[in-house]
């Protein structure tokens, strides 16, 4: 089993930046693909980044490329998003996922095990 808990979520003018945490544990947490995703009300959750088990490859879906930075430190146990330039379509809850198999980091069937998740709202 491995817990995920995520923190850093908030209220933000657009604009404005925030630093979302994923605290792990339980298993090894280098031997997992980590990623972020984001539930807005009414919709389907979606990927939003993903890094790989060393660091050293990342993933972002078109729309937060150039603004978020995924990176994780392996020896805290912590992957992190860092948000910037937000709009109010970032607006969501925010949850980080982990992937033991790595069979396809944009899909959310792919992922083991999940975080409780973090809300961020961006103002207009």
């Amino acid at each position: 089993q491995v817990q995920l808990v995520e923190s850093g979520g908030g209220l933000v003018q657009a604009g404005g930046s925030l630093r979302l945490s994923c605290a792990a544990s339980g298993r090894t947490f280098s031997n997992y693909v980590m990623g972020w995703f984001r539930q807005a009300p009414g919709k389907e959750r979606e990927f939003i980044a993903a890094i790989s088990r060393s660091g050293g490859r990342t993933y972002y879906e078109d729309s937060v490329k150039g603004r978020f930075t995924i990176s994780r430190d392996n020896a805290k146990n912590t992957v992190y998003l860092q948000m910037n330039s937000l709009k109010p379509e970032d607006t969501a809850v925010y949850y980080c996922a982990a992937d033991y198999t790595s069979t396809n980091y944009k899909i959310v069937g792919s992922y083991d095990y999940w975080g409780q998740g973090t809300q961020v709202t961006v103002s207009s």
